[in-house]
């Protein structure tokens, strides 16, 4: 076998390094974190399915703690399966000439720097990607990173046990969207094979995306705004993926969040306090961070949060609680890109709303 495009195993030393350890990690406080998401997670399930209607095709969901280090391995991993058809085509194309070497380890270190920087911020993740062929226990598995969740709570004098709860709902609506709604795994997965398999690897094409940026630039827009880099390499065919892509995620973000909110609303008083904090996390970055964040299109996803939140408001109060159902019916109802930052135009396609004689 021939080796990666990508130096994985570089990427991997590279990311545990720049992760770093937090004191919290090897204190009493850890200990509580195993069983309390054990236990958490099991519970948001049915608060979920009580505030959703949709349950789990998959079984129950089960939870995962883990340091920095164990949430950057389950990364790469998912990003080697992810990123196997292009990786392969890339390898083919630099072959085994004397740049081959270094440009592997150039894209390891790279990818190692960011997910090192990633592993600091994240709190929980589902890992919705499942390989038939491959170990199901280290699979579909609902993650929470220990330290970071520690961190918080020290920092903002959080209730760890109203906290854990309340982040358990979140990733719990996410697995129950992509393994309660019986088409969405594929659907999403379909979306982004797309995009990674149409990956244009002619370096011709990055002058192309340089005058794509200047031309934004002149019109008065940021090319960084919708997707961060990887944005500017897009082809006519993959902005349509974008498109839909942008629009999945927004809704699945959005619900995510408003779930959160209505499942645990009885028993988590604080629940306002953490999303005014989580908010203000996001915003309150620091300059550097912020440019970080739009560079790998990580400040396009935090906007989904918000655009998602305020497309499920739109929807439901022009057609009430159940209209969002709609959604999950077919992957031709799913709002688009442009329909997540225009409601109504998703309300008249899908019949809700008649259309303005």
């Amino acid at each position: 076998m021939s080796p990666s495009a990508i130096d994985w195993a570089l990427a991997e030393r590279v990311a545990v390094r720049a992760a770093g350890t937090d004191p919290f990690a090897r204190s009493y406080h850890a200990d509580s974190l195993v069983a309390d998401f054990h236990e958490l997670t099991s519970l948001a399930e049915e608060q979920v399915a009580l505030a959703t209607g949709l349950r789990s095709l998959a079984g129950p969901a089960r939870a995962r703690v883990d340091d920095r280090a164990a949430w950057i391995r389950a990364n790469i991993a998912s990003f080697q399966r992810l990123l196997r058809p292009v990786t392969n085509r890339l390898e083919e194309k630099v072959g085994s000439g004397m740049l081959a070497p270094v440009a592997r380890r150039a894209a390891g270190a790279e990818v190692g720097a960011l997910l090192g920087w990633m592993s600091g911020r994240v709190l929980g993740q589902y890992d919705l990607l499942v390989i038939e062929d491959e170990d199901p226990e280290e699979q579909d598995l609902v993650h929470y990173v220990g330290p970071n969740i520690l961190a918080l709570e020290k920092k903002f004098a959080f209730p760890p046990r109203e906290f854990r709860q309340w982040l358990a709902l979140h990733e719990v609506t996410h697995r129950m969207q992509f393994t309660g709604i019986p088409w969405m795994r594929a659907h999403f997965l379909g979306l982004v094979d797309g995009m990674v398999s149409a990956v244009d690897d002619d370096p011709k094409e990055l002058l192309s995306a340089v005058t794509r940026a200047a031309e934004e630039i002149r019109q008065g827009r940021n090319p960084l705004d919708d997707g961060g880099i990887a944005a500017l390499f897009t082809t006519p065919a993959q902005k349509d993926l974008m498109e839909h892509i942008g629009g999945l995620m927004s809704l699945l973000e959005g619900h995510g969040d408003v779930t959160m909110d209505r499942a645990g609303a009885d028993q988590i008083p604080s629940a306002v306090r953490f999303g005014q904090v989580l908010r203000q996390r996001r915003q309150q970055a620091n300059p550097v961070i912020k440019v970080v964040q739009k560079l790998i299109g990580l400040d396009a996803k935090l906007k989904q949060y918000e655009e998602g939140e305020r497309f499920i408001e739109a929807v439901e109060g022009a057609g009430g609680p159940m209209t969002l159902d709609q959604a999950w019916e077919e992957p031709a109802n799913l709002p688009t890109m442009a329909e997540i930052r225009d409601p109504d135009a998703w309300l008249h396609r899908v019949g809700v709303v008649e259309p303005a004689a």
